[in-house]
């Protein structure tokens, strides 16, 4: 019943900025890492930005000092900010995140539906 919404994708101008949020819902003990990743057309799956439960952040080097992911967790929430948007960030990008569902086992990665990111030149 873990579900992941996300939010915020579009299209964009190369430049300019965007916001993606992704709510996690259901049946939630807690939630370790929170992530970002992307896929380009014709391209596998890549990590884009990822932060711990302790605010730890991780990013992949084209996006670092343009991105900046964070976590509400009073809302269960994940943003990712995105400045200075180039073409080459075009591409589908998915929530994930690690949920316990209950103390008895190991926590669970999940993912979203995916949201389009166009940004044009």
């Amino acid at each position: 019943q873990v579900q992941l919404v996300e939010s915020g994708g579009g299209l964009v101008q190369a430049g300019g900025s965007l916001r993606l949020s992704c709510a996690v819902s259901g049946s939630i003990f807690s939630i370790n890492d929170m992530g970002w990743y992307r896929q380009a057309p014709g391209k596998q799956r890549e990590l884009v930005a990822v932060i711990s439960s302790g605010g730890i952040t991780n990013y992949a080097d084209s996006v670092k000092g343009r991105f900046t992911i964070s976590r509400d967790n009073a809302k269960n929430t994940v943003y990712l900010q995105m400045n200075s948007l180039k073409p080459e960030d075009t591409g589908v990008y998915y929530c994930n995140a690690g949920v316990v569902v209950t103390t008895l086992h190991p926590y669970s990665h999940y993912w979203g539906q995916g949201t389009q990111v166009t940004v044009s030149s």
